[in-house]
């Protein structure tokens, strides 16, 4: 396999440099790019319904793309899309629930592979195969941000959002949020290399622009902790792509990372194999490069194709509604521990956020909301619905990924038909699972013997130096 050094190195300083700066994206071609970003958008005139609020999304990725959606559908409102590359390709392991298909009316033909089986690898290699409780029709969704996104923000343009193509490099918020926001952003509409800076005044903002979100460092919506997430793209020959066909692969061990998981994930004509960690950050190549190996000759001879690094958050932004500036996706902190799953939780924020602003305004006779309404609504029925699901897995990730022996004895336990099904339905469905009291108990007690069992086989966790980081946990 070619090293790709340079390249690597580029994708990891690019990572930890967007961590502190508005980002600026990977991108690579998608099957939805250009064809449809035609004149009658760039030619609609901002002013042709100045006596409507207007509404600005920024980022158009899943969670800012599904709230324009909501948004172009309300005729009070002007929508307003904006996305620095409309051909963007967010680095992401791709996965997406089966319930998310369906909820999103999302056509199969965005969706790459349909996993049935995963492959779960231990520290010692012990591998444990699940997915015998699923359904014939039951599968986890594999896609490429490039074709997804690409889909979900040209559907948002189709029902009247307007586009932007422009980078928002800052906003200025009227004192006490009262009165109109000011977006300054440089705009490369058609095939500019160079931007031309231009502005617009807006009623409402929503922040849909990623961990780095420039809208939240405008409202102050506090800081958060991240993990770096490293990807590389790797296209194998035919005999091994066919070990991916149905298969995606999950390996623990502090050897591929010490808070977290390495993956290979299958795609179109190739597999995504990559890692992730907050603790220490700095050594994500080192583990890279073990999460390689681990995958050995099933990956063997592949050419990389793409390298990818991003910021992943951790954990809730501390204020995710200010004024009327709302934020949604990873830019709210909407990523789960233990799975690191976002795509479903950016879309359905995105959704709710704008469905809740709509009723609001409806019900006000068209007045824009106040920031207790928002958090009233948008917030409080989202947490309602899905806090519990970060809580339960937050400790899950606490639990068993703290060292060797307990990341044992999570694959040990994978192997149980109760855990399988309970895992896959609240992933499928995004209920949280288990009520089996029975099954519980039982689970309890094993879960106890597997934690003994694991410490007693599995090798023990390789000290690292980093003092600073290793103690960022917010």
């Amino acid at each position: 396999m070619a090293p790709h050094s340079c390249n690597r190195s580029r994708a990891v300083a690019l990572a930890f440099a967007t961590a502190g700066v508005a980002s600026t994206h990977a991108f690579a071609p998608s099957a939805f790019a250009g064809s449809k970003m035609s004149a009658r958008h760039s030619r609609r005139s901002a002013g042709c319904m100045d006596m409507k609020y207007r509404v600005a999304v920024v980022g158009g990725g899943p969670s800012g793309a599904c709230a324009a959606e909501i948004f172009a559908q309300y005729g009070d409102v002007e929508t307003v899309i904006f996305e620095r590359k409309m051909d963007n390709a967010k680095p992401c392991g791709g996965a997406i629930p089966l319930c998310m298909v369906d909820e999103f009316k999302l056509p199969e033909t965005l969706i790459d592979r349909k996993v049935r089986r995963m492959k779960m690898i231990s520290p010692t290699n012990r591998e444990v195969d699940i997915g015998d409780t699923l359904k014939p029709n039951e599968y986890i969704g594999m896609v490429r941000r490039e074709i997804l996104d690409g889909y979900l923000r040209e559907r948002a343009i189709e029902f009247g959002a307007t586009p932007i193509n422009g980078l928002v490099t800052n906003i200025e918020v009227p004192e006490g949020h009262n009165g109109k926001y000011k977006i300054v952003y440089q705009n490369y509409d058609g095939a500019k290399k160079v931007g031309t800076k231009e502005e617009m005044e807006v009623d409402l903002i929503v922040g849909a622009d990623g961990a780095n979100s420039r809208v939240a460092k405008a409202m102050d919506a506090g800081e958060y902790n991240y993990a770096i997430a490293f990807q590389e793209r790797i296209r194998v020959n035919d005999e091994q792509m066919k070990v991916y066909e149905e298969l995606a692969e999950m390996y623990v061990g502090d050897d591929v990372s010490p808070d977290f998981y390495g993956w290979v994930f299958p795609k179109y004509d190739h597999v995504a194999v990559g890692t992730g960690t907050v603790i220490n950050r700095p050594a994500i190549q080192e583990y890279q490069k073990a999460m390689r190996a681990r995958a050995g000759a099933k990956i063997e001879g592949g050419k990389i194709i793409k390298i990818e690094a991003h910021p992943i958050p951790e954990h809730y932004r501390p204020r995710r509604v200010v004024g009327r500036m709302v934020l949604v996706g990873d830019a709210a902190g909407y990523v789960t521990k233990c799975s690191g799953e976002g795509i479903y939780f950016a879309a359905k924020s995105g959704r709710m956020a704008a469905e809740e602003i709509v009723a609001l305004m409806k019900a006000n006779n068209g007045a824009l909301p106040t920031e207790s309404q928002i958090k009233d609504t948008y917030i409080a029925k989202y947490d309602k619905a899905y806090k519990p699901t970060y809580i339960v897995l937050d400790l899950l990730q606490r639990v068993f990924y703290s060292n060797n022996g307990a990341r044992e004895a999570f694959v040990e336990m994978c192997d149980s038909e109760y855990v399988q099904k309970v895992t896959f339905d609240s992933y499928l469905y995004k209920k949280v699972q288990g009520n089996n009291p029975v099954e519980d108990i039982k689970l309890l007690f094993g879960t106890i013997g597997s934690l003994i069992r694991g410490a007693a086989t599995a090798p023990p966790d390789r000290p690292f130096s980093n003092p600073v980081e290793s103690l960022k946990r917010l």
